[in-house]
């Protein structure tokens, strides 16, 4: 397989693709994630990859590739009670948003968008996360520890919080880390 270039500064990504044996080179633009009203949970995060996608492309770095080189964005948001939850804002942001998920099931939903060329490949994927109930000293010993304001939903499952408080899920546990990987793999294959 060709170099691909990752639109994202996740380490969760990054290492996921290592996983894969994938060869591939970081490029990042910062994008606005916001997005217009009406669209579903999954339309949205496709159309903030697709902005991540659009930026990383444009960029001075990304012509130094062939422009059939892969780019590969992905933007990942949680949904429960059908409300979009991002990433937490402060400290009390992140103690709001778990207790909102303790002891419910949540969505979560990423966003992938492939492009070489002139080809594109879009496509949400979504898995199912039911937490325990949890109570406020785990929330706060999770936020105080672990700092996840860089994650959407305040988690990351492969850390303590989900070592102790998931109860199940169903779908694509790395999905939930941030990227459907089997299934970027066998995109980037149709490639």
């Amino acid at each position: 397989m060709t170099k691909v270039i990752l639109a994202s500064q996740s380490p969760r990504r990054k290492q996921l693709l290592e996983w894969a044996a994938i060869d591939f080179d970081i490029i990042v633009r910062s994008t606005d994630e916001s997005y217009p009203a009406g669209l579903s949970p999954a339309e949205v995060a496709i159309y903030i990859a697709e902005q991540k996608n659009t930026a990383v492309r444009n960029s001075d770095q990304f012509k130094l590739y062939a422009p059939a080189t892969p780019v590969i964005t992905a933007d990942t948001i949680v949904v429960c009670n059908d409300l979009i939850i991002g990433k937490p804002e402060d400290r009390n942001d992140a103690i709001h948003i778990l207790q909102t998920l303790s002891g419910k099931k949540h969505l979560v939903i990423t966003g992938v968008v492939i492009t070489s060329g002139g080809k594109t490949t879009s496509f949400a994927d979504a898995t199912e996360v039911w937490f325990h109930p949890l109570t406020n000293a785990q929330i706060e010993f999770y936020i105080d520890n672990y700092k996840p304001y860089d994650k959407a939903g305040a988690y990351a499952i492969q850390e303590w919080i989900g070592v102790v408080g998931i109860e199940k899920i169903n779908g694509d546990f790395y999905n939930v880390m941030g990227l459907p990987v089997s299934r970027v793999v066998r995109e980037l294959g149709k490639i």
